[in-house]
Formats: structure tokens, C-alpha cells, sequence
């Protein structure tokens, strides 16, 4: 396959799927659709929720139930923070 080809390819799985990301994605994008897809997959896969509850006693319905109340964006909020902390830094060096 010729590099155009590949680079339409490319461009048309950005466009269809959220997930895959594109050249302007930052890290956080990028972390917020992997946690996603994590999540998604432990709900779809029937024996990781069957390791999940028993880890943590609980039953299937509510091991499936706490996932699926979980906010991803939360997950990322030391991101931003460590990130603000960084610039905050830069400037007080700079200065």
C-alpha cells in the first residue's frame, strides 16, 4: 500500500471512531477515551467482573453497577492539577 492510502485510511477511522484520536488529541483526551474503553470492556467481559466481584465481595450486578457510575473524569483530575503546578513552576523560574 502506497503512504496516501494508508494516511486515508488513517483519517476515515478518526473520523468514525471517537477513540482513535487524531493529530491535534491531547493527553487528556487521550487518558478521558481510555479509561472509557476500559471500563466498557470490564462490563462487556463477563469473567473480569466475575474476578472483580470476587475480589471485592460484592455480586456481579453491583461490581457492574459501581463501574458504571464511575466518572472518568475525576480519574484525570491529578492530571490537570500536576500539569497547572508544572506551569506555575516554569513561570516562577522564569521570573
Amino acid at each position: 500500500m502506497d503512504r496516501s492510502n494508508l494516511n486515508s485510511q488513517l483519517e476515515h477511522l478518526q473520523s468514525k471512531y471517537v477513540g482513535t484520536g487524531h493529530a491535534d488529541t491531547s493527553k487528556y483526551e487521550w487518558g478521558v477515551n481510555q479509561a472509557r474503553d476500559t471500563y466498557a470492556s470490564y462490563i462487556g467481559h463477563y469473567p473480569m467482573l466475575s474476578y472483580f466481584a470476587v475480589a471485592e465481595n460484592e455480586s456481579i450486578a453491583r461490581v457492574k453497577f459501581n463501574i458504571t457510575e464511575v466518572n472518568v473524569t475525576t480519574i484525570f483530575d491529578h492530571f490537570i492539577l500536576q500539569r497547572v503546578f508544572a506551569e506555575v513552576l516554569i513561570v516562577i523560574h522564569l521570573s
